[in-house]
């Protein structure tokens, strides 16, 4: 087969695409890899509009926008669930605490909530959900999520909305800490997903290969968090393995089926990118999703809710 696959991700470092970097594994299936690092999933789609890429980690927010103005792409793979975190500066109160969505969000009336890029799964989530309950709470967003934790450190900002890397970040270097955490913002929301061009899509052997690497590699994480933390720690170079087993821990729902919870909760996504004007209409799910592979590659039932090997759940 022709192996090359051009791929676009994110610094998620719960990803799948870390490890596939940092192993032989993707080589070893017949893939000749060759991999691109992204700000933000609006500009994944840019670039696969131009041509640029083949296959992507993304989430499902931006690729629907895509899909909407035209884009030749579908998400063909789920990757984890509830990857969004709302944080705070420490002296806001929890939802636990308060025990409201709408009471925890109303501490930051008049305030500014820090956000990656218009468009982005996160963007989405915190507009919808300022939008349902009428609070006026300003959404800044920024080109890269990494300047929102700078945000948030430096006082510019009260609170931030992100991945579990903010989460862990804030916690560490900005006094700050989770105040909704991923299962209260959005249930089964698909953090990331695979998401590949038509012409991908129909290299079946391609693709397929490298949906069954991914799937690996998600069972690495799940398996051997410890082990899966100190290579993604060694292939960024710029956090160390407990900053990514913290990363792990927040939200531990990694697998690469397209589980009926994962595209459910993507089309709750169709009308609220709708109702917001992201999109000029509620997608249908033929749309969006193409399950023809994983159904093949992953025939077993989803593994978002297995927990992580119990190595991690013990480590203080």
């Amino acid at each position: 087969m022709s192996g090359r696959l051009r791929i676009g991700h994110l610094s998620t470092f719960y990803h799948t695409a870390f490890i596939l970097i940092g192993t032989p594994w993707l080589t070893e299936s017949g893939i000749d890899a060759s991999w691109k690092l992204f700000p933000s999933g609006p500009d994944i789609m840019k670039a696969m509009g131009a041509g640029e890429i083949d296959l992507a980690y993304i989430g499902l927010p931006p690729a629907m926008i895509g899909i909407d103005r035209g884009l030749p792409v579908k998400c063909i793979a789920g990757g984890h669930v509830e990857g969004t975190v709302l944080v705070g500066q420490g002296n806001y109160r929890t939802i636990e605490e308060i025990g409201g969505e709408k009471a925890t969000l109303e501490q930051l009336a008049g305030k500014t909530i820090g956000c990656p890029p218009k468009g982005s799964i996160h963007d989405i989530i915190i507009r919808d959900l300022l939008a349902r309950h009428g609070l006026d709470v300003e959404v800044r967003n920024y080109d890269w999520a990494d300047y929102a934790l700078a945000a948030l450190q430096d006082g510019e900002i009260e609170a931030a909305i992100g991945t579990p890397a903010l989460a862990v970040g804030a916690r560490r270097y900005a006094g700050g800490k989770i105040i909704i955490p991923p299962h209260r913002l959005w249930p089964d929301n698909p953090s990331y997903g695979i998401v590949a061009t038509a012409e991908t899509i129909k290299r079946d052997d391609v693709a397929a290969a490298f949906l069954r690497t991914h799937e690996r590699a998600s069972a690495f994480i799940r398996d051997e968090p410890l082990a899966a933390a100190k290579i993604v720690a060694q292939v960024t170079g710029i956090v160390d393995e407990d900053y990514v087993l913290e990363c792990y821990r927040v939200s531990p729902r990694y697998c690469a089926a397209l589980s009926q919870g994962y595209v459910a909760s993507t089309m709750r996504f169709a009308a609220v990118l709708h109702k917001l004007g992201y999109t000029s209409r509620t997608l249908a799910e033929a749309e969006v999703f193409d399950r023809r592979l994983i159904d093949i590659v992953h025939p077993e039932p989803p593994h978002y809710g297995m927990p992580l090997s119990e190595s991690i759940k013990t480590m203080k």
